[in-house]
């Protein structure tokens, strides 16, 4: 993905930090707005990796840092869940202005909560999502159990929440404590994905079904099986990011038509970020990358592996059609091709020969009922692959700047 910082001004004149994320091509099929968890912030790594599978996914996405956290203005001692709630809208506002008004509003932990109160006024909002989200704000009164009394004696005090020390005033506590009930859920008018780990310690379960059981339809839920409030493992939150694109797919509406590759063209683009590139094949959007032991991010395949995908897929669908051709009992085809840098002499040249060549090599298991002579027959066939014949007949390649891609 491609980003950019970009802040704006919430209500109380404090500025606010945020991050666009983008599509590597195209304009975005729909943009997402993330409200992050409590005292969490834009920057959370679970949060990176959500982020990249939307974008991959033809999505951008802006997160921000609530007031008082990360690189936002302003004091958290002053903030409250109605202050969450104005700064939801503001970043809705500035999207709406800047970009395009977000049709999807995905809340982790309290900023699943957020999302919940603010989405049913927001007109262009299509889906929202909620992760690991509490049913009601008020839980989050149990993560400042041991400051309470504290708190309301002396008007504020200084609490230890995930390992770090905030100052929390009593005005925080008596927000929360707002009647917020109002049916918001049951009148959201939005299709909700709620999405939470049986294994949460921090917000249980409960919370899910709660937040379920008082929506309308259209609703969904999905486990996140195995995984903890912060969804600090990359599978997990990758496998969230993944499965609220296909969701909302849905729902989301793009008001413009998708970039398509013509017959016959492939576009690649990559970003001034890694080895992370974006590739269209006709109306199929594929990524290439470079393993993380090479300097890459691992999100797909390197392009010699694409090379020996090209020809592997290539060969078994030329066996087929020669084996329908000749009413042949194949039955399957499996193709492994390795591809190495071999010395000259090891790949049949002769000893005085110096450098090394590329090999690939192609191991063809044939399943049906075949005669020796068809099975021999087939492996010959294999070497009249399209692909296989442009490798070995080194195709001219030309290659120009242009500013028309």
């Amino acid at each position: 993905m491609r980003s950019q910082k970009v802040s704006f001004v919430n209500k109380s004149g404090q500025n606010l930090s945020g991050r666009m994320d983008f599509p590597l091509t195209g304009k975005p099929k729909a943009f997402v707005l993330f409200a992050h968890c409590f005292t969490c912030s834009s920057t959370l790594k679970a949060l990176d990796h959500i982020s990249s599978a939307l974008t991959q996914n033809g999505m951008a996405v802006l997160r921000f840092d609530f007031t008082g956290l990360g690189q936002s203005g302003g004091e958290f001692a002053d903030t409250n869940f109605s202050s969450n709630l104005s700064d939801l809208t503001e970043a809705y506002d500035f999207l709406e202005e800047k970009f395009e008004a977000p049709q999807i509003l995905i809340g982790h932990s309290l900023g699943g909560a957020a999302v919940l109160h603010v989405a049913g006024a927001l007109k262009k909002v299509k889906a929202v999502v909620t992760i690991g989200a509490p049913s009601s704000p008020t839980h989050v009164k149990a993560l400042l159990k041991n400051g309470e009394e504290e708190i309301r004696e002396k008007g504020e005090a200084e609490v230890n929440i995930g390992g770090r020390p905030f100052k929390i005033k009593k005005q925080f506590l008596e927000d929360l404590e707002k009647d917020r009930k109002g049916e918001v859920i049951k009148r959201l008018g939005k299709a909700l994905l709620v999405m939470h780990s049986p294994q949460d310690k921090i917000v249980g379960i409960d919370n899910a079904a709660e937040i379920y059981e008082q929506a309308m339809h259209p609703k969904s839920f999905i486990t996140l099986d195995g995984s903890d409030h912060l969804l600090s493992q990359k599978a997990d939150s990758l496998y969230v990011g993944n499965m609220v694109a296909s969701w909302a797919a849905r729902y989301i509406k793009a008001d413009h038509a998708e970039d398509v590759a013509p017959e016959g063209e492939v576009w690649a683009r990559l970003s001034n970020q890694g080895f992370l590139t974006e590739i269209t094949a006709g109306k199929h959007h594929l990524l290439a990358d470079e393993p993380e032991g090479s300097g890459g991010t691992d999100h797909g395949p390197s392009p010699y592996g694409y090379l020996l995908s090209a020809l592997g897929a290539c060969t078994a669908m030329t066996l087929r059609m020669y084996a329908d051709y000749k009413k042949i009992d194949l039955k399957e085809v499996k193709v492994k091709l390795t591809h190495d840098k071999v010395h000259q002499q090891d790949g049949g040249q002769t000893e005085d020969s110096k450098g090394k060549i590329d090999q690939i090599r192609r191991m063809i298991r044939l399943e049906g009922d075949l005669t020796e002579a068809e099975r021999k027959r087939l492996i010959e066939i294999a070497d009249r692959c399209p692909v296989h014949k442009t490798l070995e007949g080194k195709p001219q390649i030309i290659t120009e700047e242009t500013t028309e891609i």
